[in-house]
Parts: C-alpha cells; structure tokens; sequence
C-alpha cells in the first residue's frame, strides 16, 4: 500500500477529530486572518490574526454554548452569514458539538430560508446579523423546532429568550467547560465516520432545493485527500472569500486544517481587489466569473489607455496563450515546461509590459488559483497561465462534498479539470456521463430516498449529470451538463457552455451569456453585459451619463457586440454559430434567481424570464 493510501484510509472519522490534532500539533501557529473595519468608518481595514490555540478557545466555547442549549449528536444546527472567520469558528463548534450544520446563503429569501430551516428540522440558527435575524422572525410561526437564534453581529438586535448573541454563547460555553472540562474531547471522540455532520440544500434551477447529506467522513477523506495531492503546504497562505455556504467554499477549510496553513477570511467581493496585496496570498480559488471579470477590466482598461495600449495589451495577450500552449504541450511530451527561444524572447517583453502588473495586482506571490464550480473558458485560462497566473481547473458537486477532480500542479492542462483525488473512482458511462464512486460521495438527499435512488446506485456509483471524456493518462474534460445539451431541429448536438465560454474570451464586455437552440433549426443567444466594463465604453461612444438600459439599446451597442458574435462564429462549426442575439436590459443576479449563489446561470429560469426575446428570434422561421 502506498504512502497516500496510508494517509487516506487510515484518517480519523472527523474533521473534528483532525482539528483536535491539528490544535495540540501546533497551537501557536497562525490559523486565520480577517479584517476588522476602522471604528471611524474610514480608511484600510486592520487584519487580526487568531492561532490554532485562539481558534479552539473560541470553537469550544461555541461547540459547549451549543451543548448547553440541548443540541444532541446529528441535530441541525442552521449557518445563515457570509463569509467571515465567525461561519468558520462556528462550523467547527457545531462539528465539535456532534451537530450538524445546515447551511444557508445569506441572500436566501425569507420563504426559501424558512423551508431550509424547516426541512432540515434545525434546533439553533446561527445567523449573521439583524437582517438575518429577520428572516427567522418573519416566519417564527412555521418554526417550532427552531428554539433558539445565535446573532454574530449584535448591531440593533436585542437579546432575549428566543435571540442571544455569540458573544453570550460563548460566555454560556465557557462556563458550561469549567463544570465539564472533558465534555470536548468526549463529544468527538464519540463521533462515528457516518454520522451526519453537514446538509447543504442545492440552489436548484425548478421547484425547491434538495438537502445534500454529508457525514464527517466525507471531510475527513476531502481533508486527507487534498493533502495527498501535494497542491498545498503548511506554508502557503490561502485567500478565502468563496461562499462557505457553498460546498466549494466549506471543502477549503478541511483542507487547511489537514496541512495548518493560514487562511486569510474575507467574503466581500468588492473588496477583493483592494485584499490581495495586502494578503498576498499563494493560493486562492475562485469560480470562473472572477477570472473573467480580472481579464475584461485588464482589457477594458487597455483600451481606455488609446489604440497604441489595446494593441500591445492584444498583442501580450495572444503571445500569453501560444506560450501556455506551447509549455504545456512540451510538458505532457518531454516533462519540461520549455518553449521556441523566440517564443520566449517575445514573452519577456510581454512580461515586462503586461503581466508583472498583473501578477502584482494579485499580490505578487500567488503559485496558483484553483477554479471550480463551473467552466473557465480555455482562452481566459491560457491567458493568465501564460502570464504566470497559473488556473488549476477542478470538478465536483454538493453531492461529491466538492473536490472530486483537480489539475496535478505543474502538470495542468488548461481545458480540462485534470485527475480525480486519490481514493475516488471514475468512468464514463455509455451515454458519455461521468460517474463517480469514493468516499467524498454524499449518504443520499435528505428525505428524499426516491431522488437518491435516481442518481445513486446500490454498488456506490453516482450519476453527476455531467457529459464528459476522459484522455489516455487520465484527465478529464467536461463537455456539458447532460440536461443542457441542445439538440436542433436539424439533428446536430450543440454544447451551449463551451459557444457560451468561447464568446467570454472574445468579448471584454460580456457578463453572462444563455445560448439557445434546443428544438429549432438555428442557434440564438441572450447577452448580458458588465455594468463598469461597459461604462467605460459607453463614455468613449458618445453615451456618458446613460442609464444601463439606454446603452444596450442603442444601435452603437448592439453593432459593438455584432462584431464580437461574428468574431465567436469565425472559429464555430455552422451548427453551432449565434444567428441572432438580444441585449438584456438588466444583468442577471442571484436576486432575480437567474443565477445561483456561486455565480451559475440557471437556465429555465432565464429562458422564461426572457421567453418574448427568444420568441422574437425565430419569429416568422419555420421550424423543421
């Protein structure tokens, strides 16, 4: 047996478990990072810093505070708050407690939030601050198993029978641990490997979300796993802003746990860009929309520098991709990165123009990102790989607890999601879906045994939906999602994801994008532009001072984005070509429920919003 599979088959039943060693390993090293705002309002946050042994004092705090409310083994316990170091501490209390966390995204309305908490049967809501807060009174009513709301933030929330801060938890626990000093350790160390530890609800595109059932053992085997790959050390920094309420999000901090690195926590998306200097992180991951957004405003700022900035920003950006091209074919043939020496003459140049400030833009010392959740655009990809911002792609679902498939470091290959973790079993079926069988796969959804029973068969194997293939040495490229596949009128099977990715590569302006064609004998899009990317457009064209709306439908726009489309159709197949497209008025957002939490389009929903536009597109064609 080798070393990896030791390290993976003899692992402990739970994270809890392995934050236990992890905090008498090492309980003065660093563990996390997080701002703390300015009292005055004004100026940079200031960044605190919490050890192992600081963490632990405060997770047992929570984790006691949570006994000491009557929470038992596998009860729910609901986590309704962005990113923050407190979703971490508390996420380990409940751990640590015997709980289970029940997550829920803080934009989550309150109908939907009410069901989560109901479905699940959660006994404590843990909840981010008064806004929060107000969900859970708005539906107190459809609750009655819900008996107490912890507030993180304490800012206009009065405390009470019902409502007590975290602050107060935490005295509770405190106090609970000097009566029961043991109470920790007994708690984990009664921990099973199959006992539930945290139910994530899927932001499913028709009808309500599914609870995905995850036990400790699958993050027990994501932490083991992650480490096995030799991705991350005990001395990278990681920046941390994903949705913890996502599994991508929640499968960083096993990880972490397992190697003790230090995570710097911060889930404002605005402040990203002002972060990463400061952190100057080694790692992050990130979903695919962020590497786009960098790449657009990279563009869209070369071109407000004059035509003889874009040209050289242009010319880099293509020098970028025939380099990351060139290296990566190298390595898969000879093992060595090495590139034409007039490729590499070029490069430098490049390098010194163009890519040095983005890579100082993102603090300097970033080894790699890891992107996940849904496809990065192989031209976006082999733009930052040759500017030194190496992408490794990764694949997994809620129901795999995320990390199922990752690029082996130096080895990545942009345009695929690279081999699965160690432990996990892959093969693809006749139909071209993937199937998954390993200990990251979920016990089944909660409640829900015919559901389960629809993807998951009795020997293991889980159906992901996705269509993909699978390379001689074993990487693995996703085409589709199974269900979105479009079929034309004409027989031909267009996969609108990769038209949809091809054209964020092409376009700086693009936001989103839904291809559509199922049924009809052409191809149509619906295109969504960026707000800023596109402001700063409009004010170069005669349209300063615009409303959204009025510059996308003015005919200057419309000819903008034409010329881009014609540009995507170049390198498509006819079958595949957008032969008509339509400006949406608005972007799309995860409050309109056109897009779930991590930033993926939700296809029927955007398609009925939008039902006239399409219509409008095939009006007047006979359909075959």
């Amino acid at each position: 047996m080798s070393d990896t599979q030791t390290l993976i088959e003899n692992r402990p039943p739970s994270v809890a478990a392995l934050f236990l060693e992890r905090v008498a390993a090492t309980p003065d090293a660093e563990a996390y990072r997080h701002p703390v705002p300015p009292a005055s309002g004004q100026g940079p946050d200031d960044w605190k810093s919490l050890s192992w042994g600081q963490a632990a004092e405060r997770v047992y705090a929570i984790a006691a505070g949570l006994i000491e409310l009557g929470i038992q083994p596998e009860q729910r316990v609901a986590l309704a708050s962005s990113t923050r170091v407190e979703w971490i501490l508390a996420d380990l209390g409940v751990m640590c407690a015997g709980g289970a966390t029940t997550t829920v995204y803080p934009q989550t309305n309150a109908d939907e939030s009410a069901f989560i908490l109901s479905d699940s049967e959660s006994r404590v809501l843990i909840a981010e601050d008064a806004a929060q807060l107000a969900k859970a009174v708005e539906k107190r009513a459809e609750l009655p198993a819900l008996t107490k709301v912890v507030v993180i933030d304490p800012a206009g929330v009065e405390s009470g029978d019902w409502v007590l801060t975290l602050a107060e938890l935490e005295e509770r626990g405190t106090a609970y641990l000097e009566q029961h000093p043991q109470l920790i350790k007994e708690r984990v160390g009664a921990i099973t490997k199959d006992q539930l530890a945290t139910l994530i609800y899927t932001s499913g595109t028709t009808g309500r979300p599914k609870g995905v059932r995850l036990p400790h053992d699958n993050w027990a085997y994501m932490a083991k796993a992650i480490a096995a790959t030799g991705l991350i050390s005990g001395a990278d920094v990681q920046y941390l802003w994903l949705p913890l309420a996502h599994v991508f999000g929640k499968v960083l901090t096993s990880g972490q746990i397992e190697v003790g690195h230090v995570t710097a926590v911060d889930g404002r998306v605005d402040k990203i860009i002002e972060n990463l200097p400061v952190v100057r992180p080694t790692y992050m991951a990130a979903v695919p929309r962020i590497f786009e957004k960098v790449y657009n405003g990279v563009a869209a700022k070369a071109r407000e520098g004059g035509a003889a900035k874009y040209k050289i920003f242009q010319w880099a950006a293509e020098v970028a991709r025939e380099y990351a091209k060139a290296a990566q074919d190298n390595f898969r043939r000879t093992g060595t990165a090495s590139v034409p020496f007039g490729l590499a003459t070029r490069h430098k140049v490049a390098d010194t123009l163009v890519y040095g400030k983005l890579r100082e833009a993102f603090g300097g010392r970033l080894r790699a990102c890891v992107s996940g959740a849904s496809a990065l655009a192989p031209e976006i990809g082999y733009f930052f790989a040759g500017a030194g911002i190496h992408i490794l792609e990764g694949y997994g679902l809620t129901e795999t607890s995320a990390a199922s498939f990752i690029n082996p470091g130096e080895a990545y290959r942009t345009g695929t999601v690279g081999k699965p973790l160690p432990g996990t079993e892959v093969r693809i079926a006749d139909d071209g879906e993937i199937l998954l069988r390993g200990p990251g796969i979920m016990e089944g959804y909660h409640q829900q045994a015919d559901k389960t029973a629809e993807v998951l068969e009795s020997d293991g194997w889980f159906h992901t939906g996705d269509i993909g293939e699978l390379s001689p040495d074993g990487y693995l490229r996703i085409t589709d999602r199974k269900k979105d596949l479009i079929k034309t009128s004409g027989g031909k099977y267009v996969a609108p994801a990769e038209v949809e990715g091809q054209f964020k590569a092409v376009c700086p302006y693009v936001s989103n994008i839904l291809v559509h064609g199922a049924d009809r004998n052409y191809c149509t899009a619906l295109i969504a532009l960026d707000e800023l990317a596109l402001a700063d457009w409009a004010e170069e064209n005669g349209l300063a001072g615009r409303s959204y709306a009025e510059i996308v439908a003015a005919p200057q726009t419309v000819e903008m984005v034409e010329g881009y489309v014609r540009e995507l159709n170049a390198g498509l197949q006819k079958w595949q070509t957008i032969k008509k497209f339509r400006l949406l008025p608005r972007d799309l957002d995860v409050e309109h429920g056109e897009i779930t939490p991590s930033l993926k389009l939700k296809r029927p929903v955007v398609e009925r919003e939008y039902k006239h536009l399409i219509d409008e597109m095939y009006a007047g064609t006979r359909e075959a």
